[in-house]
């Protein structure tokens, strides 16, 4: 299977393999995927206990899965205030909404601690409209976050956002300075070898094929089984093989496509940083550069829904929706027209109904932990969440186990095949309303009312009911 363009870069530094698990074994925790959560989980683990047996286990290799293949957006959790707000008053939502933003800065002085170039910018996010009816989504999130004096997001003036985004697409827009880029793939390859070099134990190619829900919980592989006091699902998209988490979230395709390097391009449009950017649309365009000049552009929520919650072939490898994906960006910046781009991939999003990731206990056993429903913005949060599972897995009483995205899993999608059915007549009609603004036509009522159902996506808040 071709990796994605992020992925082949990083392992051209960084050909190490684990072994698989072969044999059985106990740990103090297990930690099952070797993406972001996991690794910064078992990271937390033994900064906080030095002793602990940590193991982690890997269907494929660390970095393999969502966390190695995303866009690099480093973002806070400030878009979701008002949501935050409603889920766990508005204190904690300050709070939880502040450590997120302090965990983009970490990301940063953590790669430098350790010698990780994961290619970290911190030149903040714009947030966009692309279209009339886009302009000011944001309004009542800023209006929020004034009446406590709070500025996280900077309103620009209509021609500067124009100016900073390269085209005149952008009609409208706020920044936020702490934002950053990273190569996504070098960043979870890094995190894997701070990991083992604190004395983790990792077993890449050991996929999960039984959860024992006994006490203790035993992790079944193929090569053997790993008894441990503790268990934490880290697994993303592919916690869906949990009841409790399929009913939880929905499994959406993310498709992204990658310029030749180009950096005249982008010197002549003003765009030499590392400034990430995406407009307000339900299926969100996301867009940044690389240090060598390309441009990548991504398209969120418009792609391949998982049936079942199984995540198949249709999330690996090349993006079939890559023609879509290329024209939308040619949509944004027109005199990319000539230009063609070689690469594309597609990873799974953990859509969640509120956008938020949630952590607890499974099924209520106090000793098997999940971290779920990323939505598309996980780089930054996964710092976060990293605290919040070692804290839980360590059974310590603190502002992170207590967090108020420690949130029991709820019902928010209906079973099979109704989801599925729904799900794509729902995903047509929110690509429909998108298409109808981007041309400045109001869509119907009917599409506006089914486009409401749809989980929302990394740029849009929540109304404040």
């Amino acid at each position: 299977m071709k990796r994605c363009f992020w992925l082949e870069e990083a392992l051209a530094d960084d050909t190490d393999v684990a072994a698989p698990v072969s044999g059985d074994m106990s740990a103090d925790v297990c930690i099952i995927g070797g993406g972001y959560t996991g690794l910064w989980t078992a990271i937390r683990l033994k900064q906080a206990q030095p002793g602990l047996d940590v193991i982690i286990v890997e269907k494929d290799i660390c970095g393999g899965g969502a966390s190695g293949r995303n866009g690099g957006f480093a973002a806070s959790l400030w878009t979701k205030f008002l949501t935050l707000r409603k889920l766990c008053g508005e204190e904690e939502a300050v709070r939880t909404a502040r450590a997120s933003e302090d965990a983009v800065r970490e990301i940063g002085t953590f790669c430098d601690a350790h010698g990780i170039d994961a290619h970290y910018r911190c030149d903040g996010w714009l947030w966009t409209a692309t279209s009339e009816p886009q302009r000011g989504v944001w309004t009542e999130t800023l209006g929020a976050l004034a009446r406590l004096q709070l500025q996280p997001f900077v309103v620009l003036e209509d021609e500067e956002v124009a100016r900073r985004g390269g085209s005149g697409k952008h009609v409208a827009g706020v920044f936020v300075k702490t934002s950053a880029s990273v190569q996504p793939a070098r960043l979870a390859r890094g995190l894997r070898r701070v990991a083992l070099e604190m004395g983790v134990r990792v077993f890449e190619h050991s996929p999960l094929t039984r959860l024992e829900r006994s006490a203790p919980p035993r992790v079944h592989t193929p090569g053997g089984v790993i008894t441990a006091d503790k268990v934490v699902i880290a697994m993303n998209a592919w916690g869906t093989m949990f009841p409790e988490i399929r009913r939880a979230i929905v499994v959406v395709g993310s498709d992204i496509v990658a310029t030749e390097p180009m950096p005249e391009w982008l010197e002549r449009n003003g765009w030499t940083d590392g400034m990430t950017i995406s407009d307000s649309r339900a299926a969100v365009h996301y867009y940044r550069t690389t240090k060598d000049g390309r441009l990548v552009f991504g398209k969120g929520g418009a792609g391949d829904i998982a049936f079942g919650g199984r995540v198949g072939k249709a999330f690996e490898g090349l993006s079939s929706h890559a023609v879509q994906v290329e024209q939308s960006m040619k949509d944004i910046y027109p005199d990319l027209a000539p230009i063609s781009c070689p690469t594309s991939w597609v990873g799974p999003i953990d859509r969640s109904k509120s956008g938020l990731p949630s952590f607890g206990h499974l099924g209520g056993h106090p000793d098997i932990l999940y971290g779920v429903g990323f939505s598309g913005n996980g780089v930054g949060p996964t710092v976060l969440g990293g605290r919040i599972l070692a804290s839980l897995a360590l059974g310590v009483e603190d502002e992170w186990s207590t967090c108020g995205l420690v949130q029991p899993l709820t019902w928010d999608f209906p079973p099979e095949p109704f989801r599925y059915v729904g799900g794509k007549i729902v995903q047509k009609a929110t690509l429909m309303c998108d298409d109808a603004e981007d041309r400045g036509r109001a869509p119907n009522f009917l599409l506006r009312r089914l486009a409401a159902l749809a989980p929302l996506s990394v740029s849009q808040p929540a109304a404040d009911e």
